[in-house]
């Protein structure tokens, strides 16, 4: 009897597998055992062929060549990873082999992995599906006890080959299309486009927005405040000197309370996490980059063992998980900071599943991320490892807590037939929030806490209390804030909102732009082509990124379209569409983009000098080195003297300056090198988040370092 292949995505997970199935011999490129070989594919070993390897024609980028549409798509063989691919093509044919199970990660793009390279190696043999969502060693056995026949995940490939073959198609020939058109080098693709155009939008409407001036009039009733009102209970007044008014006839005066109005409200705990979730908490606590947060993500699955899945789209559990979820609770009742939080729930009455926690209509492929009921060694993480498995493991934790319960209270207030409202809230019980506040950091308040936030004495109807004094609150109207990558993944995640269509915006409830698992590597790839550049925590559009927004047609940027596809993917996958309909789409839609780019419609944009196809980007210097006379240069990471190799240690680097909202760009270096300094540039202080503006400088002695010198805030400006 012959030994059964498994194929896992990565050696390390393969290890971990060989290590349950006693594969223990090493191998070229594998593991051995008596029933098993054990090898891996280093994420993706195969991919769609170039348009030259189609024809020789499509070397030369012209418009006469396009659309590129073959009939059949072909795969080829990545050059770097080529040998383990040889590997597997060995043991795939090899007569030892009798069956094959496919081990890659549980979701489309690891059947992808697979598929292509079966499909490559023209594979023959049956092969059964290994789904897991954990990679503990019960996990592991548990899912080789339940292995599948491959033709179950049939569906799942053929969305994930339309996913490809779809991005593809767009890709090529929509950047061709474009790059020849305004003779720039122009990326454009199915999600990031649409993307980058919400990015651009944003910017747009901060861009276009117009400050105005309102005021507010606080009124000081003795150990408690209150805003004055108008008959919609609304504070804004449009001129200083009625608030002025207000403000005199009120001061000193009696108030009567006409009303106290109490009212009980519940917050339920929030729901477990699924990846877009994780990423947006880690931004907004931590500062993580949502591709930094699925890269420590993936090590505590993979490698620590600790979590579970962590690409997944589901934030509930299926019943068939209650007893793991016990398992999980009693492994973090021994880790001694989450003791006293497991342990209360395991001593009452045990552990409550409610529908928001157990809910097998809305578990897909993987159930939500929860800690493993593994060992939790937390000791062996590093610091960023453990920020992300606390937030984990307090959201497990949460969501078996009872609400957050609270009361508000509103206060009526009349002084001189002018009325004011105070609000103030008391916290009944913190239920499941004692557990967040012990064990994550809360994200930094801003510096205006809301009214309600107050604590009011005991006031009852028919009390008078004096209004001590009348304050004047000058406000402005502030614009939209920029994107920053937590909020960036809620409007790439809820992209049907921005539909206007009322009935396809129903339609798009469940699809988005990108999945979970690829909306961090978009996000990556505007950055890298130069569409976006992160400033603190804010990402904002290049003038590149803003040109290529305004000619392509709405289609390209509209989240709608992406959305019907990802929807159409997701139907496929489901058995509802088929492949020839959403392939028959996306030819179409081809035909179109290439048509729009050859009109010429947008002729009158001029894109930013950029490397053009073919040519080496030429050399400009910014200015004279300080230290040793020879010119600064620039490469992606900063600007530098061309004298580096003779010792010379000058550079400034780009993202110095990105804590207080500033990217450095060669305007600025030119700046800095030829007087010294920079004119005042508005920025915020990292520590407070306080707007205002400085002036930058740097001192040559010091290798390049730039200096802010004479930080003036916003409210001493104006």
């Amino acid at each position: 009897m012959g030994k059964i292949l498994v194929i896992a995505e990565k050696p390390s997970v393969a290890r971990d597998i060989a290590k349950v199935l006693k594969a223990n011999q090493k191998g070229e490129g594998c593991l051995l055992g008596e029933e098993y070989v054990v090898s891996w594919a280093v994420g993706h070993l195969v991919t769609l062929a170039e348009p030259q390897e189609y024809d020789e024609k499509y070397k030369k980028w012209s418009f006469s060549a396009l659309p590129i549409l073959p009939e059949q798509m072909k795969l080829k063989a990545i050059p770097k990873t080529r040998s383990q691919l040889k590997i597997l093509n060995h043991w795939m044919k090899s007569d030892e082999i009798d069956s094959i199970i496919c081990a890659t990660d549980s979701g489309r793009e690891g059947e992808l992995i697979f598929r292509y390279i079966y499909e490559i190696t023209k594979c023959k043999k049956t092969f059964r599906r290994l789904w897991i969502s954990s990679m503990t060693e019960e996990a592991i056995k548990e899912g080789f006890a339940s292995l599948k026949d491959g033709s179950a995940y049939d569906l799942l490939y053929r969305s994930a080959k339309c996913r490809s073959e779809a991005d593809w198609l767009v890709g090529m020939n929509a950047s061709r299309a474009y790059t020849l058109r305004y003779n720039v080098l122009l990326s454009i693709g199915r999600v990031q486009t649409p993307t980058l155009a919400l990015i651009v939008q944003r910017q747009k409407e901060i861009d276009a927005f117009v400050a105005e001036e309102y005021f507010e009039v606080q009124g000081d009733f003795g150990g408690y405040t209150g805003m004055w009102i108008d008959e919609k209970e609304q504070t804004r007044i449009p001129k200083e000197d009625i608030a002025k008014e207000i403000a005199a006839k009120v001061t000193g005066k009696t108030a009567l309370i006409q009303q106290v109005e109490k009212e009980e409200k519940k917050v339920p705990p929030p729901l477990l996490y699924d990846l877009t979730e994780l990423q947006r908490d880690c931004n907004r606590k931590f500062g993580f980059s949502a591709k930094k947060t699925l890269d420590i993500a993936q090590e505590l699955y993979e490698k620590r063992k600790m979590i579970t899945y962590p690409r997944t789209d589901s934030r509930y559990l299926s019943e068939d998980m209650k007893g793991k979820v016990q398992n999980t609770m009693k492994r973090l009742e021994g880790v001694s900071e989450y003791t006293p939080f497991a342990k209360a729930l395991l001593e009452e009455n045990g552990l409550t599943f409610t529908k928001r926690i157990i809910d097998n209509a809305k578990v897909t492929d993987h159930h939500a991320i929860i800690p493993t009921d593994g060992r939790l060694p937390l000791e062996s993480l590093t610091e960023d490892e453990k920020k992300v498995f606390s937030l984990v493991a307090a959201r497990f934790l949460s969501v078996f807590y009872p609400h957050y319960r609270y009361e508000v209270t509103k206060v009526y207030a009349e002084a001189e037939k002018e009325r004011f409202l105070s609000k103030g809230t008391v916290v009944l019980a913190e239920g499941w929030r004692a557990v967040e506040k012990a064990l994550t950091p809360a994200p930094r308040k801003k510096k205006n806490a809301k009214e309600e936030e107050q604590t009011l004495p005991p006031l009852q109807e028919g009390e008078e209390r004096k209004l001590v004094k009348a304050k004047i609150l000058q406000k402005k109207t502030m614009p939209p804030n920029p994107y920053t990558e937590s909020s960036l993944l809620s409007a790439m995640e809820n992209a049907g909102r921005f539909v206007e269509d009322e009935a396809l915006k129903e339609q798009m409830k469940d699809s988005g732009l990108g999945t979970p698992a690829t909306r961090a590597a978009i996000i990556e790839r505007l950055l890298t082509v130069g569409y976006i550049v992160r400033k603190g925590k804010n990402l904002m559009p290049t003038e590149k990124g803003q040109k290529l927004i305004e000619v392509i047609p709405d289609e390209m940027r509209s989240p709608q379209t992406t959305g019907k596809w990802e929807k159409g993917l997701s139907s496929i996958a489901k058995g509802n569409m088929s492949e020839e309909r959403f392939m028959g789409s996306i030819r179409r839609y081809v035909q179109f983009l290439v048509n729009d780019a050859a009109s010429g419609r947008r002729a009158d944009v001029v894109f930013p000098e950029d490397q053009i196809r073919g040519k080496k980007r030429k050399t400009n210097a910014f200015g004279k080195c300080p230290l040793c006379g020879k010119d600064i240069l620039e490469n992606t990471k900063a600007f530098y003297c061309a004298g580096w190799k003779n010792g010379c240690k000058f550079s400034m680097w780009k993202e110095s300056l990105s804590t207080y909202g500033i990217q450095l760009d060669g305007g600025l270096v030119k700046k800095l090198l030829k007087e010294g300094k920079t004119d005042r540039l508005p920025m915020f202080l990292p520590q407070t988040g306080e707007r205002g503006t400085a002036i930058l400088t740097f001192k040559p002695e010091k290798g390049g370092l730039i200096e802010v010198l004479d930080f003036t805030r916003e409210e001493a400006q104006s």
